[in-house]
């Protein structure tokens, strides 16, 4: 195996247990929001909202940075190929 597929290799290890990590987010989250409102609607109060919407809002940071930004990413190897080219461009060797 050469350097560069081990490299290849340890990137696809390292997105994956990312992903992986954000489904068992995404999993907790929603047992645990069904929990709470039915909790919230059995009281005949609605208070289940706002950890929805606090924890709404850490799963969307978790999600973004694991599918937008992560190495390797599409919207990451996009950047890094603009900015290449943008470098490329600016200082030919």
């Amino acid at each position: 195996m050469t350097r560069q597929d081990r490299s290849l290799e340890q990137l696809a290890v390292r997105r994956a247990r990312a992903k992986a990590g954000w489904w068992m987010h995404a999993t907790v989250f929603l047992l645990v929001n069904a929990g709470m409102a039915a909790l919230s609607i059995a009281s005949g109060r609605h208070w289940a909202i706002y950890p929805f919407l606090g924890w709404g809002v850490g799963l969307a940071i978790h999600w973004a940075v694991v599918w937008l930004l992560a190495p390797g990413g599409n919207f990451m190897e996009q950047l890094v190929q603009r900015e290449l080219a943008k470098l490329q461009a600016r200082d030919p060797w």
